[in-house]
């Protein structure tokens, strides 16, 4: 007879910890390398895609709005894989988001133009994107918490660390390869097909990826018990009938965190050609460049939130960027050091969110519905605040007000600093449940 919806098994004690934080890091390395490979090549496809308005701003406009719809897919991916990989076991979830990641990107890598296929061509990039929103969503659900279950007693942090560290290393291919074809080929080259080759590339490695979590082992024996009767199934929203706290703390949690991290590494190279018409080949290089300082700082940060604690890592970077977006982006000019110094200062504080990130929402729930628990208020959170930010800023450009942009990442800072100082308990001694 299956148990009450309170039961559960301690959580399983992987044999390897190195190859559970290498399964779930590789993978999601190919996961995140799909999804920015789409932000970084923008600015190069939205002309084929999109129809010619006269305003060159109107294309990238459209670009980033199907930018913005993809990640409204990634709620219900972390709704639905979440309650998945409760159910079933993270790994089980996190096969089926690779699988899903590598369709998106192959259909990205064939959609016709606009010149070929009318409206059908931004229909076939919004689906592609569809796909790939609910995939990392439900990513996220999955890949952190197998992360977060796998760390030994007091190194949570440094393994959460891992989720940004994989992720990043995703950019970096994604904003690399666009920065070497941008350099290769010219302009029109770019344009016509040069943008398609990382998207071809993407869907490629997602079969590599497939083939190395298959060697993941899972680390949640409450989805066995329930596979075997011994536990009821969670119920799809049990997290927020339950926990219903927890779920809106996770909300006021990444407010800030979404909103500066597509910014600072996604958005921040595209608002600097707009608004002081950088080189967008050199923006891209000082992405990368930036990228590759802030993947080194995970680990580190991730080590010292297991010293001295989350709250207080959260709350340098909330501070950080409530006070300093508004004069930092004032300083923007065309010149390359400029932008790399800028995005390098905010590299620092952003880190002290992401490094976390993954930690303080597994914290919060138990093992049986962690996944739910965590992945869905905050791709939730992500999908209004974090996805439309480059649309905002796009947005506010075309407007003649630009200027607001910084204000407004600023004033979501201090919303979730607030959060950080007087709603948020310290969450790094105590033991999973």
């Amino acid at each position: 007879m299956a148990t009450s919806p309170l039961a559960s098994s301690p959580i399983g004690i992987p044999k390897s910890r190195v190859r559970q934080l290498f399964a779930a890091s590789v993978g999601n390395v190919v996961e995140w390398y799909d999804w920015y490979a789409y932000s970084f090549l923008a600015v190069y496809f939205s002309q084929q895609i999109f129809p010619d308005s006269g305003n060159p701003l109107v294309p990238v406009l459209s670009a980033f709005a199907v930018f913005a719809v993809g990640f409204f897919m990634r709620p219900l991916g972390g709704l639905l894989v979440g309650a998945f990989a409760d159910r079933f076991g993270r790994k089980a979830a996190m096969t089926f988001t690779i699988i899903l990641m590598g369709v998106g990107s192959l259909i990205l890598a064939v959609t016709p133009t606009y010149a070929q296929a009318g409206v059908l061509a931004p229909i076939i990039l919004t689906l592609a994107r569809l796909i790939q929103g609910l995939s990392v969503g439900g990513e996220f659900a999955a890949a952190t918490t197998f992360l977060v279950e796998s760390a030994p007693s007091g190194r949570r942090g440094l393994f959460s660390s891992f989720q940004y560290v994989s992720t990043t290393i995703g950019q970096l291919l994604a904003s690399g390869l666009a920065a070497l074809l941008a350099t290769l080929l010219a302009e029109p080259a770019m344009d016509s097909y040069g943008w398609r080759i990382p998207f071809l590339f993407g869907a490629l490695i997602s079969l590599v990826g497939l083939w190395i979590r298959k060697g993941a082992e899972e680390t949640s024996t409450v989805a066995t018990d329930i596979q075997e009767g011994r536990a009821e199934r969670p119920k799809l929203f049990e997290f927020l009938v339950r926990y219903p706290s927890k779920a809106a703390l996770i909300v006021g949690i990444t407010i800030a965190g979404t909103v500066a991290y597509y910014t600072w590494t996604t958005f921040l190279p595209t608002y600097a050609q707009q608004n002081v018409n950088f080189d967008k080949a050199d923006s891209l290089t000082v992405g990368t460049i930036s990228l590759v300082f802030f993947m080194v700082l995970q680990p580190l940060l991730g080590m010292l939130s297991d010293k001295i604690g989350r709250k207080p890592m959260l709350i340098t970077f909330g501070l950080g960027f409530t006070i300093l977006p508004v004069p930092l982006l004032g300083l923007l000019t065309d010149a390359f050091a400029s932008l790399l110094v800028i995005q390098l200062i905010g590299m620092v504080f952003l880190g002290c969110f992401t490094s976390i990130s993954a930690a303080v929402n597994s914290e919060l729930f138990p093992t049986r519905v962690r996944a739910a628990g965590a992945g869905f208020p905050y791709s939730l959170t992500v999908a209004i605040f974090g996805g439309t930010a480059p649309l905002i800023g796009t947005a506010m450009k075309d407007a003649d007000a630009s200027y607001l942009f910084p204000w407004y990442m600023s004033a979501l800072a201090l919303i979730s600093t607030l959060v950080y100082v007087f709603a948020l308990k310290e969450t790094k001694d105590q033991p999973l449940s």
